[in-house]
Order: C-alpha cells, then sequence, then structure tokens
C-alpha cells in the first residue's frame, strides 16, 4: 500500500462525521491525520474537554498590531470534531497537517480579497444546478451526498465530487498558488508519520474531497526543509472561542459552510438514531411549535400531512429521503397555508437556530477572555450572553434597599464595564438614547453576544491583560495622537464613563498642555460641552470632576473672547458657529462658576454690530431673549433696525432666520415683532420681495402647523382680520396656477448666488 487511507469530506458535514466514524471502526488507524493548522494541535484536549458545548472555533491572531486573524469552527456534526473524539475514545494519536496558522496568517492579505476563484467555483455550481434542475447546489449535495445510503456510498461520491470539482477549477483559482503551498506541506507531515513508523494501512487522512486528488498526486513532491523555511510567517497565538449557529449560517470558516446548521443538526441526530424519517418529523414539528407558541394555532394534523407531502416530493424529485428543500415547500404549503411569510421565521428559527457554544473556565482564552467573563458572572451578566439581542436599563443611582455596597452600585458597574467595552470597540453592547428626565442617571444598552464580539475581545488582547487595562491603553494612544482639544476631550468624557480616574488624571494633564495654544470657537466649545457633560454627570459615577472647573473655565473664556471676531463668516460657516453658540451657552447654563457676564457681554456684542453675518446676529439675540437679558423696547428697536428699508433683504431675511430659531413661542407672543416684519414686507419693491422669499421661506421651513397657525392669527389681527380665516389661507396649499407663477417669477430672477 503506497498510500494511507484518505477520506475525503466536507467540513461541516453530517453524513461526513457519521460515515467518518464507520471507516475509522472499520480501519482502525494508529493515527489520524486531520487537515487544519499543525500548531493546532495544543488544543485538541480542550475541544473534546467533558464541559466543552459545541459550536466553538480555534481562532489564530498575531501577535502584533495590526491584527489579523483566521478562524476554524467546529459543529458537534463537524467530522473533524468527531474524528478528534474517536481519538480520545480509542486512545489514538491525533494531528492536524494543514500550514501553521503563522504561516496563514503571514501569507499576503490580498489572497482574501480576490474573488476570481469563488466566481469560479460558482460558475461550477451554476452549471451543476442547470444540470441537476435542483434550486442550488446545497440541495444536489444533500441529495447525492449527505442521503448516502452506505460508508463506501458516500466516501466514493465525496471523492468523485471533489476530484471533478478540481479538475474543472485547476489552476483557475485566485488561491491555487496557496493550494498547492498546503498540499505540498500535508505530505511532509505524511512523510513525518512514516519516519515516526507508521505504515500506511495504519494512517486515515480526513481532509477535504477537493484534496483527495492533490494528496494522491504520485508526481507531487512533499515540501523540503528550505521551502518551509522561505514561508513568510506571522507569530501567531491561538484561543478557543464560542461560536453560534448564526455564525456558521453566514460564514463557512475554513472550508465549506452550510446555511442551516440547526438542520444539518437534525440530521446528525437522526444519524445517530439510525432513523431516516426523524429530521424531516423533527423540522415540521419544531416550526409548528414556533408558530404555536408566536400565537399561529397549527394542528397536529397539520404537521402529519406536511410530513407526507414532504416525502411525497421528495419522491418525485427522484430521492427516498426529504431535503431542506422538500420539507420547506411542505411546510408553506400545510402550515403556511401557502404564504411562507406566515412561516419565515418559524422557518429560520428551524434551519439556523439560536445555539451558542460555551467552554470550561479556565479552557484555553487569553487573560482578557477570562477577566470578561469573570466580570460577567460578577456583575450578573451571563443571561445576557446570548445571541439574542437584549434590552439592559441600568439605574446608576445607589440602590439604598441593599445591604453591601457592591450590590447597591451594581448597575453603575455594569456602566463602567459596558463602556469599557465600549472603547475598545468590542460590540458586546450598544449604548441607546434616554429621555432626558432621566440623562444623568440612567441608561439604556442593547445587548448580544455575537461571535464577533469574541473576536474584538481577542484582538483587545494586545492593549492589556484585563478589559480596564485595555481601555486605559486604548485611551492613552488616542490621547497621544490627538490633533486638538475636542479628541482629548471625548477621552476624559469616556474615561469618566468607563470610571478609570487615572485615565482622567492622565488625559486631563494632556488637555492642559494642549490649551495653552490658539484654537477655533468649533474646538472650544466642543472641548467646553464636553467637559460640560462630565462635570453635570460627574457626581453620579463618583468621580472627582473638580480638577475639570478651573480648565473648564479658562477654555469658556477664551470662547468668549474670540468668538465675535469668528461671526465674520458666509451661511456655510454660520451654521457652524451657532452650533458653536449653542454650545457655549449650555454650558454657561449649566454651570454656575463659568462667566456669565463675559458671555452675555459677548452676545450683545455680535447682536448689535452689523459687520458679523446676520445671521448670527440674529442667533445671538434670540439666546439673549431666552435667557432674559433683553427687553422688549431693545428687541423692538433691533427688529426696525434690521428690518428697515434700507437693509438688503438678504441681510433682513437672515438676521430673522436666526433670531427664529431659538425660543419661538415667546416670539409669537410679541405681536410687535409680526407689526415690524410686515412693515418691513410692505416696503420692499417686487425684487426685493423676491429676493427676501428666499431667506424667510428657508427660516420658516421647519415650523410647526401650530405655529404656523398662531403667527396666522398674530397676522389677522394685526390686519384687522378674522384669525381663522388667515390661518386657513396661509396654510393652504397653493393652487396649481399659483405655483407656477412663483416658479416662472423666481426662475427668471438673479440672487447673485
Amino acid at each position: 500500500m503506497k498510500h494511507p487511507y484518505i477520506f475525503g469530506i466536507r467540513h461541516l458535514s453530517p453524513a461526513g462525521a457519521w460515515h467518518l466514524l464507520r471507516f475509522l471502526e472499520e480501519k482502525n488507524p494508529k493515527l489520524v491525520l486531520i487537515e487544519g493548522p499543525e500548531d493546532f494541535d495544543e488544543q485538541l484536549k480542550n475541544i473534546t474537554h467533558k464541559d466543552t458545548r459545541l459550536p466553538i472555533a480555534i481562532l489564530a491572531y498575531t501577535k502584533e498590531a495590526p491584527v489579523k486573524t483566521i478562524l476554524y469552527p467546529f459543529a458537534e456534526y463537524s467530522p473533524e470534531y468527531q474524528a478528534i473524539l474517536w481519538c480520545k475514545s480509542n486512545n489514538r494519536k491525533c494531528q492536524f497537517i494543514d500550514l501553521p496558522s503563522e504561516v496563514f496568517l503571514g501569507l499576503p492579505s490580498e489572497r482574501n480579497l480576490d474573488t476570481k476563484g469563488e466566481e469560479g467555483h460558482m460558475s461550477v455550481y451554476e452549471k451543476l444546478d442547470l444540470q441537476t434542475g435542483e434550486d442550488g447546489h446545497e440541495t444536489f449535495w444533500e441529495r447525492v451526498i449527505e442521503h448516502a445510503g452506505s460508508t463506501e456510498e458516500y466516501h466514493k461520491g465525496t471523492n468523485t465530487f471533489g476530484i471533478s470539482l478540481r479538475e474543472i477549477t485547476k489552476g483557475s483559482e485566485s488561491d491555487w498558488p496557496e493550494i498547492l503551498i498546503r498540499e505540498a506541506f500535508m505530505r511532509r507531515k505524511i512523510e513525518e508519520a512514516y519516519t515516526q513508523g507508521y505504515l500506511p494501512e495504519e494512517i486515515v487522512i480526513v481532509t477535504g474531497a477537493y484534496h483527495v486528488a492533490g494528496l494522491l498526486d504520485e508526481e507531487a513532491q512533499p515540501m523540503t526543509d528550505d521551502e518551509f523555511c522561505s514561508l513568510p510567517k506571522s507569530p501567531a497565538n491561538h484561543t478557543l472561542m464560542p461560536y453560534s449557529n448564526y455564525r456558521l449560517s453566514t460564514r463557512s470558516g475554513y472550508g465549506a459552510g452550510n446555511k442551516a446548521p440547526a438542520y444539518y443538526g437534525l440530521l446528525w441526530e437522526g444519524l445517530c438514531r439510525e432513523d431516516m424519517n426523524f429530521t424531516a418529523r423533527s423540522f415540521l414539528s419544531r416550526i409548528a411549535g414556533f408558530q404555536r407558541i408566536h400565537g399561529t394555532p397549527v394542528s397536529s394534523a397539520q404537521v402529519i400531512e406536511a410530513v407526507r407531502l414532504a416525502a411525497s416530493l421528495a419522491q418525485l424529485r427522484g430521492s427516498k429521503v426529504p431535503a431542506l428543500r422538500d420539507l420547506r415547500d411542505a411546510a408553506v404549503t400545510c402550515l403556511g397555508e401557502g404564504s411562507f411569510s406566515a412561516v419565515s421565521l418559524a422557518v429560520a428559527n428551524t434551519e439556523i437556530g439560536t445555539g451558542i457554544g460555551a467552554l470550561p473556565d479556565g479552557v484555553s482564552r487569553t487573560s482578557i477572555q477570562e477577566d470578561f467573563y469573570r466580570q460577567l458572572k460578577e456583575l450578573k451578566l451571563e443571561k445576557y450572553r446570548d445571541i439574542t439581542m437584549q434590552d439592559l436599563t441600568l439605574d446608576l443611582r445607589e440602590n439604598r434597599r441593599v445591604s453591601s455596597q457592591k450590590s447597591a452600585f451594581l448597575d453603575l458597574h455594569r456602566s463602567f464595564f459596558l463602556h469599557q467595552l465600549r472603547v475598545l470597540n468590542v460590540s458586546f453592547a450598544a449604548l441607546e438614547a434616554v429621555n432626558q428626565e432621566s440623562a444623568t442617571w440612567a441608561e439604556q444598552w442593547m445587548v448580544r453576544w455575537t461571535p464577533e464580539a469574541e473576536i474584538e475581545l481577542v484582538e483587545a488582547a494586545l492593549k492589556g491583560d484585563t478589559v480596564i487595562q485595555a481601555a486605559s491603553f486604548a485611551m492613552k494612544e488616542r490621547v497621544e495622537e490627538a490633533n486638538n482639544m475636542s479628541e482629548i476631550a471625548l477621552v476624559i468624557e469616556d474615561a469618566f464613563t468607563c470610571g478609570m480616574a487615572a485615565a482622567v488624571n492622565y488625559a486631563t494633564a494632556a488637555l492642559q498642555a494642549m490649551a495653552v495654544d490658539a484654537a477655533s470657537v468649533q474646538e472650544l466649545s466642543c472641548t467646553a460641552h464636553r467637559l460640560s457633560v462630565v462635570v453635570q454627570y460627574g457626581t453620579i459615577r463618583l468621580l472627582d470632576w473638580e480638577p475639570l472647573v478651573p480648565i473648564l473655565q479658562q477654555i469658556f473664556y477664551r470662547a468668549c473672547l474670540i468668538l465675535p471676531g469668528e461671526c465674520v463668516c458666509d451661511d456655510a460657516a454660520a451654521k457652524n458657529m451657532i452650533e458653536a453658540m449653542e454650545q457655549l451657552n449650555s454650558a454657561g447654563l449649566a454651570h454656575d462658576f463659568l462667566d456669565s457676564v463675559s458671555w452675555i457681554d459677548t452676545l450683545k456684542e455680535i447682536a448689535e454690530r452689523d459687520d458679523l453675518n446676520t445671521k448670527i446676529s440674529g442667533y445671538a439675540m434670540a439666546v439673549l431673549l431666552e435667557r432674559g437679558c433683553m427687553d422688549t423696547e431693545k428687541l423692538h428697536l433691533e427688529v426696525q433696525r434690521r428690518l428697515s428699508k434700507g437693509m438688503p433683504a438678504e441681510l433682513g431675511a437672515g438676521w430673522f432666520e436666526g433670531l427664529a430659531m431659538k425660543n419661538r413661542y415667546a416670539l409669537i407672543a410679541r405681536l410687535s415683532l409680526w407689526e415690524s416684519l410686515d412693515n418691513y414686507l410692505d416696503t420692499l419693491d417686487d425684487e426685493e420681495f423676491k429676493r427676501a422669499l428666499v431667506f424667510l421661506r428657508r427660516a420658516f421651513a421647519d415650523f410647526s402647523a401650530v405655529e404656523k397657525d398662531e403667527i396666522a392669527e398674530n397676522l389677522g389681527e394685526i390686519w384687522g382680520l378674522n384669525g381663522q380665516q388667515v390661518s386657513e389661507a396661509v396654510n393652504a396649499d397653493l393652487k396649481e396656477e399659483e405655483q407656477q407663477i412663483i416658479v416662472e417669477s423666481l426662475d427668471s430672477f438673479d440672487f447673485d448666488f
């Protein structure tokens, strides 16, 4: 015998796992070699740990940034996993024989971006679909391979399929050079087994069916020492991680995947029971159960009829056992009354499922993973380690109804933990907006565990051994890379929400050093806003915010000094300036230790000056009115001045637009304002009116229907008309001929834009 036994598989194949076990029992090898990175051997004992619950995956990741990763998932019905279990149960040697993970990670990343090979495969599969008349190659595979009647049939079918596919695509795939390198390395590992004293007939190789022909090629040679040493390598670490059915259905990982992992689990269970009809009965019964739980009555008679229909459909399509296609068609017909939408959620739940794997404590995790799971337990968040999105409402206030301090601030420490994960970009939880009344003490999170979150956690391992250490390192990096004060202020805000006093102190020192340099109003206002938020909410997070007060005072005062000079700008820049003014005003209202006198003086200067952007001047006037720093007489005089015959139409209308951006109900209540606006419009000639119309329309664009109604009533009073009639006339939709007049009039007008 020149070659070991080679058993070609699909990487997530229930029938492959079942028939491989029969094959191993028959051949009883001393050594089983499995396709998979050779440096994963250290994980074999953890994969087969009695408390390990599948699906799981081996994750390899580079030791240096930027972190690159590769995943190798296992389901209970993975042939490789069952082969590993068989070796453990029968005290046989088991090894992985593919390229080490450090080589996979060292190969050029472009190989993962080139889809030419994938397109080649797809064209082959599409041709296969056309020839078989099935709805996809998944169905063809299931009917021909998964439903194979014997181990010999499965073994022959997979090998034939792999060889045929290889002949069609040979050399045309983008990763073909990598395939040749991998197979040369696998032949090298087989030769090593011979040198260790194993005979060919004592070895079984478990590999993807595509590689069978490559390993049997008489002309191909094993990889030499020199060739192996010349391969690019990136030092890598390995860890086991939980996986999920959903991830199995959306990403194949290494090798072939399947779109219905929970259904394939039923196939596996049926094979283990040696009951060919188990899968059909279970699949349709679970759909019926899902429907009943969610309020749709389904009778047992309907389920029985669906099972019978699935069997009939299978026979019509030349199969003895229903495939997933047959079962889905039967479910739609008998349980959904012909509508797929009626059973779509039930079908997804039954085909994909919500299964999630688990690992025993301390098994093959990075230190940051260990810390993550320890904190889940300590903070009583373990129930949120689920693939289903769940709401989590936190009350950050002290709970005085409990006896221990730990319990009293449980939600606060949960918040710290979740914010630390947010800073690390670990997508375990997402913060939702809350209403203003509870903004200081309540947080609403959407929490869901996913394999992606686990990978992100592993990638953060390069930053620290614990979640808080990694978060601290990440924030220190952000401070060092910050280009302006607002970026550092955001770090301070994050450090407060994370409950990390040391990070707050470090970032504050950096902010003080940067604050001596010149900065724009936008940068100063954004920084002031972030610091203001920290000071407002710092007390409830049990952190000392007093050191931030001097720097906030300094930034606020500097903004007051330079703000008027930056208001000489166009309308595009005015939008940013108004946003900055709103941030400064909010900070001034929130903290009595800020220099309110300087702020009011600044607003008055901006409101009164004629050389500034009039929209900003109008907005400054609105802020003064809102703060009670502008009396009615002063407003009346300013309105008359700004909306006078000598004021260009666009400047007057722009000023009114700024004035109308705040405190609208107070403005609406001032009848004198609308009298002034009415008089102003009366003074304009046709050309001036058209110019003002553009700006005034923009000013009134986001007024509510109620506000417009109240303005119309004011105008009715001014004009001596019925207010309700005026409101109906003003708010009525324009007739087609009226719209046409406006369009024709404005189309020919030169706005100097």
